[in-house]
């Protein structure tokens, strides 16, 4: 916005990054020391068939026998509200398939 004539009655300065910061170098230098979230970060174990697939639908990694990732990771998108309780249904969901499929296996170990 900043040099906007339609804006410029309103417009002090800009606050942060400021002005002296004008390249694309020294505007992404800044967003990656200055940037973070107020969001829980999920997603990072996508859950699928696909290619980009890290997990299957039943929640166990991709080529690694026996591991399943069982937490918010496995999430495709940030849910509207907090992530607890979709991460406990998430577990929930897990708990049973894990034990129907490996369950007696589990009890006799």
């Amino acid at each position: 916005m900043r040099g906007q004539a339609a804006l410029a009655s309103q417009v002090e300065g800009e606050l942060l990054p400021g002005d002296a910061l004008q390249s694309d170098a020294a505007l992404l230098a800044y967003a990656r020391a200055a940037g973070s979230t107020i969001y829980h970060p999920l997603g990072t174990c996508k859950m699928g068939r696909d290619a980009m697939a890290v997990v299957d639908p039943q929640l166990w990694v991709i080529g690694v026998e026996g591991l399943p990732v069982v937490d918010a990771s496995v999430m495709p998108r940030l849910v509207s509200g907090n992530t607890n309780a979709p991460t406990i249904m998430i577990a929930e969901k897990a708990s049973d398939m894990i034990l129907r499929e490996r369950g007696p296996a589990l009890v006799h170990a």
